[in-house]
């Protein structure tokens, strides 16, 4: 089992910034491959972005290319998903995800566990 817990939304301008934080338990952290998703209001959940076991392959979903990098750090159990130059379409819910294969994640935009989520809101 795998309890993921997300941290750093909040409210923000258009064009500014956020990180938000996933931090995991467990010890077998490094195995899985992690994702981000998001729900805006009255939309259906979306990938967003997801990095590999050993955090060298990344992956994104093409609106937020460029704007958004996500990275982990297995010796803190922790994913971060840098968001800059944000726009309010990007107001949504962020979910953090952990899969046994990133493939779970990118092209099947599923995982095996799921935080309970944290809101961004951006505001023009």
């Amino acid at each position: 089992q795998v309890q993921l817990v997300e941290s750093g939304g909040g409210l923000v301008q258009a064009g500014g910034s956020l990180r938000l934080s996933c931090a995991a338990s467990g010890r077998t952290f490094s195995r899985y491959a992690m994702g981000w998703f998001r729900q805006a209001p009255g939309k259906e959940r979306e990938f967003v972005a997801a990095v590999g076991a050993s955090g060298g392959d990344t992956y994104y979903v093409g609106s937020v290319k460029g704007r958004y990098t996500t990275s982990r750090d297995n010796a803190k159990n922790t994913v971060y998903l840098q968001m800059n130059s944000l726009k309010p379409e990007d107001t949504a819910v962020y979910y953090c995800a952990a899969a046994f294969s990133i493939g779970t994640i990118v092209n099947d935009a599923g995982a095996d566990y799921w935080g309970k989520g944290t809101l961004v809101t951006v505001s023009l």
